[in-house]
């Protein structure tokens, strides 16, 4: 990789260059680290919604842990995502602002989110509002890059993020934290959890607030701070050794200060709630069964200016796994979904209630040859507004060598307009889905503590869903509509490995996300993005550094309006101070650069946060 890229700049071509001796560095690598977590390889659901090891995923999977949850400092769920390799995000102001993440270049629309298996999403502008969910007692984050539609439904074009609660395991335990940071923040959270062998539960609560800084230019000259609250509740009942009920709840606040406007306190409140009813059980060692009942609700409201905008997702699913022979095994999937919009805008009066379902039935099949595995998924949904929908993914690894392995896909996907961009103001009527085709290769090198990894993607995207210009709908500012063709093409590099006592990771990404239609780069999108991260352990403290680089973007779709590339500097440290007392810091944005997300709209400069955190 070139260090002389036209489009970056000097900390982005150092973040470069920092990437290629990290890469190269994992590749050297030999000797295993004293504190590394060798040999571990966590079991994830995301790539098929099936139990299966991280290293024997076709796909191309991240898994977060609590523990690189709490050593990031992130303040929301958007910004922990922004450390993976693949993923960017932008936001209008601070945490109470319009926050969008795209995987792979993608829309944000484009990625399905869940909370404990509840699907979240927006009948609105469509995609999960990134703000509402809190990061409070998240135990940990898979993210999946890359179609899935085949396994989920509509929504998953470019990929799936799921969040998880907290389980109880293990006698009584009660923890907690207290932190304060930069612009008045604070936050607390305490939780307690448990299991007895048959009940098992958690139950947590989470406070914050911040007293923020000015979100917008030119606007109101104020501090436009947050408050956020949140409760979590997870309880398992072990019916029988092998059959288990669980259910689960998450309801999550937040009231933020915004810039609409020069002269009014413009005000946002936000709530996401989920609960789920599941059950699972195993009949024998071949043939596993669950389903799940969950709703979800998002509430997103302004004032004093009068925007308010409801989603309600229904949701049951039910599935049967069933191993075929030793090395092959099949899935069926049940799932009917119910989604409903309630919008109301003071500008035209104007209610909208609309609903609408979609019903799934989906097969899958997973077998290991040898050294080669095949995995193919099926899945036709039949829409309430648009009829049939039928996608498919078809996936082939070898492992060619005893730590080498090679991957390659292709998959079909799609994503059905929302209520609001048929039925709004700004609405189209004739709309149709969104359907993409995607094809990956990949190479990975895994021995122990030292990884490389190499992914290339094409994913087309047609009937690309944008905003544009006014006549087809009943707003003069403008309507939605379909275009031609969207491409989203790029290559991640990602790698990790340890040398002495320096644990380092790293990844870039080469994305060219582009409208076919105009030939333009789809905008917010950064062509060049690259993280470089190191911990060690020095007198009793666990000391981390990490770089966030991206290169320019465009804030429009017609790229007249320019965004530079930026670079960020993290810190962080943590050390033991007592049984079960653990005291964490984190500095962000060290160098104080001044960037934007979004033209016009500012972004915190140098935070820093303290937190101490007990358990017992």
């Amino acid at each position: 990789m070139s260090t002389s890229v036209p489009g970056l700049n000097a900390p982005l071509r150092a973040c470069a260059l920092a990437t290629r001796l990290a890469v190269a560095a994992v590749a050297a690598a030999g000797a295993p680290a004293a504190f590394a977590q060798a040999g571990e390889d966590p079991i994830v659901i995301t790539a098929s919604r099936l139990e299966e090891r991280l290293s024997q995923t076709l796909a191309d999977v991240s898994l977060v842990d609590r523990a690189a949850i709490e050593r990031s400092g992130a303040s929301s769920v958007a910004d922990l995502l922004a450390r993976l390799p693949g993923i960017e995000i932008s936001r209008n102001g601070g945490p109470g602002g319009s926050t969008s993440v795209y995987i792979r270049g993608g829309e944000t629309r484009h990625t399905a989110v869940y909370v404990d298996g509840v699907r979240v999403d927006s009948q609105s502008t469509g995609g999960a509002a990134w703000e509402q969910i809190a990061l409070d007692r998240i135990e940990r984050v898979e993210v999946l890059r890359g179609p899935a539609a085949a396994v989920y439904g509509s929504d998953a074009v470019g990929g799936v993020v799921q969040v998880f609660t907290r389980r109880g395991q293990g006698a009584l335990r009660a923890s907690g934290g207290l932190g304060w940071g930069s612009r008045g923040s604070r936050l607390a959270d305490a939780g307690l959890s448990g299991s007895d062998g048959r009940l098992d539960y958690a139950l947590s609560a989470g406070w914050s607030d911040s007293n923020g800084f000015d979100a917008r230019d030119g606007q109101n000259p104020d501090t436009d701070g947050w408050r956020r609250g949140s409760l979590q509740a997870r309880v398992g009942w072990q019916l029988a050794p092998e059959h288990r009920v669980e259910a689960s709840m998450t309801d999550s606040h937040l009231n933020a200060r915004y810039d609409g406007s020069s002269t009014r306190d413009d005000r946002s409140h936000h709530e996401l709630r989920t609960a789920a009813l599941s059950w699972r059980g195993q009949w024998n060692e071949q043939a596993l069964s669950s389903a799940r009942l969950s709703e979800s609700r998002s509430l997103y409201e302004t004032e004093p200016s009068i925007y308010q905008t409801r989603t309600r997702l229904r949701d049951l699913t039910m599935q049967h796994e069933q191993q075929l022979r030793p090395g092959q095994r099949v899935s069926l999937t049940l799932e009917r979904r119910e989604d409903r919009l309630d919008n109301l805008a003071s500008a035209t009066a104007v209610r909208l209630q609309d609903e609408r379902s979609q019903d799934g039935v989906a097969l899958g099949w997973r077998g290991e040859f040898g050294v080669h595995s095949l995995q193919a998924h099926a899945r036709h949904d039949d829409d309430s507004e648009f009829g049939g929908k039928g996608t498919g993914s078809l996936a082939w690894g070898w492992r060619f060598a005893p730590a080498w392995r090679l991957t390659a896909s292709a998959a079909t996907s799609f994503r059905a307009p929302t209520l609001y961009q048929r039925f709004s103001d700004y609405g189209v009527p004739n709309l149709v889905p969104e359907s993409g085709r995607n094809l990956e290769i990949g190479l990975r090198r895994s021995a122990g503590e030292h990884e490389i990894g190499l992914v290339a993607w094409r994913n087309k995207v047609e009937d690309l869903i944008v905003f544009g210009a006014a006549g087809a709908c009943v707003s003069a500012r403008g309507c939605y509509e379909n275009v031609g063709q969207a491409s989203y093409e790029g290559l991640t590099l990602s790698g990790r490995t340890r040398v002495g006592a320096v644990a380092l990771r790293a990844s870039a990404d080469f994305h060219d996300p582009r409208n076919e239609a105009t030939d333009k780069l789809i905008a917010r999108r950064a062509r060049r993005l690259a993280t470089l991260g190191a911990d060690t352990v020095l007198a009793g403290w666990r000391l981390g550094a990490e770089v966030q680089a991206a290169g320019e973007r465009w804030d429009d779709a017609a790229n007249t309006r320019r965004l530079g590339g930026y670079g960020l500097v993290n810190l962080s440290a943590e050390t033991t101070l007592g049984k079960g007392l653990t005291l964490q810091a984190r500095l962000d944005n060290a160098g104080d650069k001044d960037y934007a997300l979004a033209r016009s709209y500012n972004v915190a400069g140098r935070s820093a946060l303290v937190v101490l955190r007990w358990a017992v």
